[in-house]
């Protein structure tokens, strides 16, 4: 977990005060290393700025589960629902 620190209490409490955590992530290709870092020095960043981003970015977009899973809940919840001739003419009514 984090480096040098023993304690898994000491751990526990670094993490709460700083927020932050590492991630390793082994056996990546160097392919796939090589375009990550050049990513990254075309957006002016280093590859761990980079890919830091690319994991936040993607851990605060809901999973494609987790929406379909809220669109039947609210299904459920309200017993609506919209056939797809409604949807398009609603989607080709907002084009004109």
């Amino acid at each position: 977990m984090l480096t040098g620190v023993r304690s898994v209490g000491v751990q526990q409490l670094l993490l709460k005060c700083c927020g932050m955590v590492a991630i390793t992530v082994r056996d990546v290709p160097d392919d796939a290393r090589d375009e990550l870092a050049a990513r990254a020095a075309r957006a002016g960043q280093s590859l761990q700025e980079y890919v830091r981003g690319l994991l936040v970015a993607a851990a605060a977009k809901p999973s494609v589960d987790d929406v379909i899973a809220r669109a039947r809940a609210r299904v459920a919840a309200t017993g609506s629902r919209v056939d797809a001739e409604a949807i398009l003419a609603a989607r080709d009514a907002d084009r004109r």
